[in-house]
């Protein structure tokens, strides 16, 4: 049998690996995807807002915090506002998104609980009054997509450290 030499060292402070790292070139193929389905998702008109909102929604339901991190700065970034990111978990209860969003954030649950079959029907029912099939697939890729992510990170335990105040 042939060892396998590491290039990466990586601290082990977690008791976890850094799948990410242990792995890159599976890695590498995921952020490769990411990127096919950022491009994906503006060929079929969905704006950065509305992709963000879904990556942290996704990131909500599965309570990653490495990834909320990130597409909260990301959102921010793309002009949303802090108070729609401060109700997003309870976006059923506000006036605060579109039609448009709100049916992406729903295909966006339904995608993350695939085995709740009454959402999901009532995810694409939404989503068929205000969106056509290609910006469909895309919020679909775009939360498979931040789902893979999001069990990189939960799983390596990856953490979310204070960033210097510019």
């Amino acid at each position: 049998m042939s060892e396998t030499v590491r290039t990466t060292t990586v601290p082990r402070t977690s008791g976890r690996v850094y799948v990410d790292k242990e792995s890159p070139a599976a890695y590498q193929a995921l952020v490769r995807t990411a990127e096919t389905v950022r491009a994906t998702a503006a060929d079929a008109g969905l704006d950065r807002i509305l992709v963000e909102l879904v990556n942290l929604r996704v990131s909500q339901l599965n309570g990653c915090a490495s990834c909320l991190d990130v597409h909260t700065r990301a959102a921010l970034r793309a002009g949303e506002t802090s108070r729609r990111l401060g109700v997003l978990a309870a976006w059923r209860d506000t006036e605060l998104f579109t039609a448009r969003e709100r049916a992406a954030l729903a295909l966006a649950e339904a995608t993350t609980h695939p085995a709740d079959a009454l959402a999901q029907e009532r995810a694409y029912g939404e989503a068929r009054e205000v969106l056509d099939d290609a910006e469909i697939s895309a919020v679909i890729w775009v939360a498979i997509t931040i789902n893979a992510f999001n069990r990189v990170s939960i799983l390596s335990k990856h953490p979310v450290r204070e960033t210097p105040a510019r």
